[in-house]
């Protein structure tokens, strides 16, 4: 079952058609990174906090590393790397200011995959609210939480 999952996701991920780096420079004009707030979701008997590096874009790609750390259950924390591709109708959604869903990947410190989908609710020109998804060893963790768009410091 597991490695029809990771070819569904693999094909998913392959069919969206990211723009060209020149197209979604013009697209984003200064929107080299996104800086996400912590996050924290509920599990049975404990906690998932989820903090991250401002995500920064490369061509038509926003990637960051990512911690989660799960209380009491320590020996479940993990690091990894999260990567989203920009498709066209989520730069035009954006620049609209209208809702965005975007799927993307995650592997973990252990070359572990992990799925990862959200969406994103624009509130004004820079920041915004979203809830990703993302699913783990048959568990599926949702987080809430705010971004903030801005150039690279």
């Amino acid at each position: 079952m597991m490695p029809r999952l990771r070819l569904c996701l693999l094909l998913t991920l392959g069919a969206v058609a990211p723009l060209p780096a020149a197209e979604l420079a013009a697209a984003l004009p200064g929107w080299d990174q996104v800086t996400v707030a912590p996050m924290k979701t509920s599990i049975y008997i404990g906690s998932v906090t989820l903090t991250s590096e401002p995500f920064v874009r490369s061509g038509a790609t926003l990637a960051t590393r990512y911690e989660a750390r799960v209380w009491p259950w320590f020996f479940w924390n993990e690091t990894g790397r999260i990567t989203i591709p920009l498709t066209a109708a989520n730069l035009a959604n954006l620049e609209r200011g209208e809702a965005t869903e975007f799927t993307g990947g995650a592997t973990n410190h252990k070359n572990k995959p992990r799925e990862v989908t959200g969406r994103a609710q624009p509130a004004d020109a820079t920041s915004g609210k979203f809830k990703i998804r993302i699913k783990a060893d048959g568990y599926e963790l949702i987080f809430n939480g705010t971004y903030r768009l801005g150039d690279k410091p």
